[in-house]
C-alpha cells in the first residue's frame, strides 16, 4: 500500500503536486502548442519593440524633424516600458498570465495603428509612451507562463526556442527597413504592428493557464482539476481534490513583488537589477540609434545596414539557442560571462572596421550571438531563480530597471553624440566598456549570490 501511494505521481497528504505532474510529462502536443503560442506571442513583441529603431531616420523626416528630435519618442517610449515592467508582471502573478498577455496585445495593437496617423513628434512621443506600458510585459509574462508549463528537464531550451522567435521580429522588423519603407512610407511598421498585436488575442484561448499560479493562488480551484484531467485522462485524481505545487511554502502574503529583496533573494536581486540595467541600456541605445549612428556619422543608407542587421540575425538566434543548451550544462555564470566579453570585443570592432569588409558582417553576427545569447542567459536566470508567485514578477522587474536605463540613456546619450559628432569609433568603444562591465557583474552573481543553487553554480 505504502510502495502504491508513494509511486502515484504527487499524492501526499491527498493533494496532487502539480509541480510533479508537469515535470514527468513527455513532450507531447499541449506542450508543443504552449510553446508555438508563447513562441509568436514574443515574435510579435519583438516586432514591435525593435522596428521604430530601424526606421528612426524616415519617421523623424515624415514628421518634418531631425532624427536627433526623436529623443523625446525615444525618452517617453522608455518611460512607459519602465511602467509596464513594474506594473503589468506583478498584475500576471495577481490575476493570471493569459488575461494581462491578451490586454498587453490589444494594448499595442491599438495604439501602433494610431501611431500610423501621428502628425507631430509630441503625438508620437505619447502614443509610443503609452504603448510601451503593454508591449514591455509580454516577455516575462510570455516566458513566465511557458517555463511553468514545461518539464524541468525542457525548460531552458524551450525558453530559448522561444527567445529565438523574439529575436526574430525584431529581424522581421528588419523588412520593413530593407523592402517595404520605400513602397509604403514609415507608417507600415505601425500598421503590421498593430495588426500582430491583434492576431496574438485569439492565440491565447488555445492555450491553458499557468497550473503554477493556479495552484499558487488558490488550492481548491476547479479549474485546476479541469486542467490536468484535459492534459492526461490518467492522471489519478479524485473529487474535491486538492493540489500544492512542490514543497515551496506558502507565498507571504502582503508582500507582492517586494519579497524579491527579502531573504534569500536579496544579494541576487540587486545584482541581477544592476546587470539587466547596463545590459538592456545598451540594447536600448543601440536598438534605437545605432541604424542612426552608421547613416549619419559613417555614410551607410538605413536600407544597406538594414540589410546586413538581417542577416546578423543567424547570429542572434544561434546564440539564443547555445545559451539555452548549455546553460544545463556547464556553469551559467562564466558562460553568461564569456558571453559578454566576446560581445564587447565584437562592438570594438564594428566601430573600427570598414562597413563593406567581411570582417564588419562577421563582427555584427558575433555581436548578435554574444548580445542576445548573454541576454537569453540572464532573462533566464531571472525566470527560473524565483518561486510561480513572484516569477513574473522576478523577470519583469529586472527587465524594469533595464527600462528605466532606457530612459536615462537611450534617447540623450544617443542625441547627445549625433549632436556632438562623436567618431563613431568612439562611441563604440564606450558601448563596448559596459558590455565588460555586464561580464563582471554576472561573475559577482555566480560568486556571492548564485541564483540557481549551489548544485548548478558548482559546474565548471
Amino acid at each position: 500500500m505504502a510502495s502504491s501511494t508513494a509511486e502515484t505521481i504527487g499524492a501526499h497528504e491527498d493533494s496532487f503536486d502539480v509541480e510533479a505532474f508537469i515535470d514527468r510529462r513527455k513532450i507531447g502536443a499541449r506542450e508543443i502548442a504552449m510553446l508555438a503560442v508563447c513562441s509568436v506571442v514574443l515574435f510579435i513583441d519583438g516586432f514591435d519593440m525593435y522596428f521604430f529603431g530601424k526606421i528612426l531616420p524616415a519617421i523623424a523626416h515624415g514628421l518634418d524633424a531631425k532624427p536627433a528630435d526623436m529623443d523625446v519618442v525615444i525618452f517617453w517610449t522608455y518611460v512607459g516600458m519602465a511602467v509596464g515592467a513594474f506594473l503589468m508582471p506583478p498584475l500576471a502573478d495577481k490575476i493570471g498570465r493569459r488575461p494581462v498577455l491578451g490586454l498587453c496585445a490589444l494594448g499595442f495593437g491599438l495604439l501602433s495603428i494610431l501611431g500610423a496617423h501621428a502628425q507631430t513628434v509630441g503625438q508620437m512621443a505619447v502614443l509610443r509612451g503609452i504603448s510601451g506600458i503593454f508591449f514591455s510585459a509580454m516577455l516575462p509574462i510570455g516566458l513566465a507562463l511557458l517555463s511553468e508549463m514545461t518539464p524541468r528537464k525542457w525548460r531552458a531550451g524551450f525558453m530559448a526556442i522561444a527567445l529565438v522567435f523574439f529575436s526574430a521580429g525584431n529581424m522581421g522588423s528588419g523588412v520593413i527597413a530593407a523592402w517595404l519603407l520605400d513602397i509604403y512610407g514609415w507608417q507600415i511598421g505601425f500598421w503590421v504592428g498593430g495588426v500582430l498585436g491583434f492576431v496574438a488575442v485569439p492565440l491565447l484561448f488555445l492555450i491553458p493557464e499557468s497550473l503554477a499560479f493556479r495552484t499558487r493562488r488558490n488550492p481548491n480551484d476547479a479549474k485546476i482539476f479541469s486542467t490536468v484531467r484535459a492534459m492526461d485522462a490518467a492522471a489519478p485524481l479524485h473529487a474535491g481534490q486538492t493540489f500544492r505545487y512542490g514543497r515551496a511554502k506558502p507565498a507571504e502574503r502582503g508582500l507582492g513583488p517586494l519579497a524579491l529583496l527579502q531573504k534569500p533573494y536579496f544579494l541576487q536581486t540587486i545584482l541581477l537589477w544592476v546587470a539587466c540595467f547596463i545590459a538592456l541600456g545598451n540594447i536600448a541605445l543601440l536598438a534605437n540609434w545605432m541604424a542612426t549612428f552608421f547613416q549619419e556619422l559613417g555614410g551607410i543608407p538605413i536600407q544597406k545596414f538594414a540589410v546586413s542587421a538581417m542577416i546578423s540575425f543567424i547570429g542572434g538566434a544561434t546564440g539564443t539557442l547555445v545559451m539555452g543548451f548549455l546553460m544545463d550544462r556547464i556553469n551559467p555564470y562564466w558562460l553568461i560571462a564569456g558571453f559578454f566579453l566576446v560581445e564587447a570585443v565584437a562592438l570594438f570592432l564594428l566601430g573600427q572596421v570598414p562597413f563593406s569588409s567581411g570582417i564588419f558582417l562577421v563582427a555584427l553576427i558575433v555581436w548578435n550571438f554574444t548580445q542576445v545569447g548573454g541576454q537569453t542567459g540572464i532573462n533566464n536566470l531571472a525566470t527560473l531563480s524565483y518561486p510561480p508567485e513572484m516569477r513574473s514578477s522576478g523577470i519583469g522587474w529586472a527587465g524594469g530597471w533595464g527600462r528605466i536605463s532606457g530612459i536615462v540613456l537611450a534617447p540623450f546619450a544617443g542625441a547627445a553624440a549625433l549632436r556632438m559628432m562623436l567618431p563613431l569609433e568612439t562611441i563604440m568603444m564606450i558601448i563596448a566598456a559596459a558590455a565588460v562591465l555586464v561580464a563582471v557583474l554576472i561573475v559577482a552573481l555566480g560568486i556571492f549570490a548564485p541564483a540557481l543553487g549551489p548544485k548548478m553554480a558548482r559546474k565548471d
